[in-house]
């Protein structure tokens, strides 16, 4: 009983170990480089995207679809 309880203890420490594995990362990065951790990035939206080209007709689209039901409703 006891040596089940001991195996199980040591087993869960293994295993939370490698969960917080990630953000024990993380955190050793981020104060190693003074607040930057993946380096140099670019501010958000800056780059191009075909996703967000693709996103930005299909709302151009499905707008003036709208629209033109509008229209005809009145």
């Amino acid at each position: 009983m006891s040596g089940q309880v001991i195996e199980f203890f040591i087993i869960m420490w293994i295993v939370g170990a490698l969960a917080f594995a990630p953000i024990g990362y993380f955190i050793f990065m981020y104060t190693k480089r003074s607040g930057r951790p993946f380096g140099e990035t670019e501010p958000h939206g800056d780059s191009p995207s075909l996703v967000n080209d693709l996103a930005n007709k299909l709302l151009a689209t499905l707008r003036s679809l709208l629209n033109k039901q509008e229209v005809y409703r009145r």
